[in-house]
C-alpha cells in the first residue's frame, strides 16, 4: 500500500520543492519547442488509457489538453513503463508526468509535485436505495474488494469491523455481486469507482469521505520551476472558471477536483 502523508504535509512538499522559476529557462524550452511532452502509463482509466480505437483518453488527458490550449502549445504523450517513469523524467525523455500520481514523501524527495488536482483514496460504495449513510454503518456486513489491491487494507480499516471480506479477480465482478445484493459494500480506489460509477447511472452512490487518502500532483523535474508554475497557474485558473469540474463530471459523474471536498 502507497504511503500515505497528510494533506498539509503534501501542500508542504509541493511548494517547497521549486525556486529560481525566472531563471531556470524550462518554460521557454517548451514554448519555443512548441510543446508539452507528457509520460504516462496509458493503461491507468480514467485518468489515461487507450480506447476502442487505439486513442489515449481519460481524465489527465482532457485536463492537460485544456492547459496545452491555454499556454499554445501541442501536448505530445508519451507512454512509458510506470516502474521507471520518475528515472525517464529525470533522463529528460519527457517534460512532465500527468497520470495520477499520488504524491508520496518519497516522490517529493526526486520531483517537484504540483499542488493535489485530486484526491485520491479508498471510498466504500452501496446501491443507490440503501440505507447506509456513513462507514461505521458497515460493521458486520459483507464488504466486496479487488483482490492485492489497498481496498483490501482499507475495509480492514472500517471504523466497525465488516462481518465478512470477500475478495475478487476484478472490481466489475465485486459491483456486479453489490448490484445482486449479495455484498452491502465495495470498497475501492476513488477514481475507479466514480468511472464506474459514471458508467451505470443511477445504480450506486459513494458513502460520504474516504477510508484512506492519496492526493495526486502532477510531477516535473526539479530544475524546472517555471513550467511548474505556468502549468499550475492553468490548473488553478481552471478549477476557477469550473473547466476542471466539467472535465471531472464528463469522467466521474460529479466534480472530484473541488478542494473544499477533500
Amino acid at each position: 500500500m502507497k504511503r500515505i502523508i497528510s494533506l498539509a504535509m503534501v501542500l508542504c512538499l509541493c511548494l517547497c520543492a521549486a525556486s529560481a522559476m525566472a531563471a531556470d529557462g524550462s518554460l521557454e524550452r517548451v514554448k519555443k519547442a512548441g510543446k508539452l511532452v507528457i509520460g504516462l502509463d496509458d493503461a491507468f482509466p480514467p485518468m489515461g488509457y487507450r480506447d476502442d480505437n487505439n486513442k489515449i483518453v481519460g481524465f489527465d488527458v482532457d485536463a492537460a489538453e485544456e492547459v496545452g490550449k491555454r499556454m499554445g502549445v501541442e501536448i505530445v504523450w508519451q507512454p512509458t513503463a510506470w516502474d521507471g517513469v520518475i528515472l525517464s523524467l529525470n533522463a529528460k525523455k519527457f517534460d512532465c508526468i500527468w497520470n495520477g500520481m499520488t504524491i508520496t514523501e518519497e516522490r517529493a524527495k526526486k520531483v517537484a509535485f504540483s499542488k493535489p488536482y485530486i484526491m485520491d483514496g479508498q471510498i466504500a460504495t452501496v446501491r443507490m436505495d440503501q440505507k447506509e449513510t456513513s462507514f461505521d454503518q458497515l460493521g458486520g456486513k459483507k464488504v466486496g474488494v479487488q483482490k492485492g489491491s489497498p481496498a483490501l487494507e482499507a475495509a480492514k480499516e472500517l471504523p466497525n469491523a465488516a462481518g465478512e471480506i470477500r475478495e475478487y479477480d476484478t472490481n466489475p465482478k465485486a459491483f456486479l455481486d453489490l448490484e445482486a445484493g449479495r455484498l452491502d459494500s465495495v470498497v475501492v480506489d476513488n477514481v475507479t469507482g466514480r468511472f464506474y460509477m459514471a458508467k451505470r447511472p443511477g445504480k450506486f452512490r459513494a458513502l460520504p469521505g474516504y477510508i484512506t487518502k492519496e492526493a495526486f500532483g502532477i510531477a516535473f523535474r526539479m530544475d524546472d520551476a517555471a513550467l511548474r508554475a505556468a502549468v499550475q497557474k492553468h490548473i488553478d485558473d481552471m478549477i476557477a472558471d469550473g473547466t476542471m469540474g466539467k472535465i471531472s463530471r464528463k469522467w466521474f459523474g460529479e466534480d472530484v477536483t473541488d478542494p473544499s471536498k477533500w
